[in-house]
């Protein structure tokens, strides 16, 4: 089973940048969908961004398109989300999640999360006003 460490997180204001990684150890990241979820204070967690297996089908949340940019690179297991002109509706505990995919080069996409097998532990993004 895979394991996941996100990191990357911190204090920013308002139109600042930053970029969160999910280092994934025990497998490889290539087998697997990955998702980025947030969960803010007295809130349900909720999607940000999916990618598929194959990398071929990327789906983001219609308020972080153009601002969110979801990557991942195989060779360092590891993904990326980078976020630019951050608000404070942003602020939250951001996840990352994978779900093994059996069918190698598959392009489907998971927004639930009830559709992921694996979570790391989070990292907190906060935005000051």
């Amino acid at each position: 089973q895979v394991q996941l460490v996100e990191s990357g997180g911190g204090l920013v204001e308002t139109g600042g940048s930053l970029r969160l990684s999910c280092a994934a150890s025990g497998r490889t990241l290539s087998r697997y969908a990955m998702g980025w979820f947030r969960q803010a204070p007295g809130k349900e967690r909720e999607f940000v961004v999916a990618t598929s297996q194959n990398g071929g089908s990327t789906y983001y949340l219609d308020s972080v398109k153009g601002r969110f940019t979801l990557s991942r690179d195989n060779a360092k297991n590891t993904v990326y989300l980078q976020m630019n002109s951050l608000k404070p509706d942003d602020t939250a505990v951001y996840y990352c999640a994978a779900r093994e995919v059996f069918f190698l080069g598959s392009s489907d996409y998971y927004v639930r999360p009830n559709d992921y097998h694996v979570w790391g532990q989070g990292t907190q993004v906060t935005v000051s006003s």
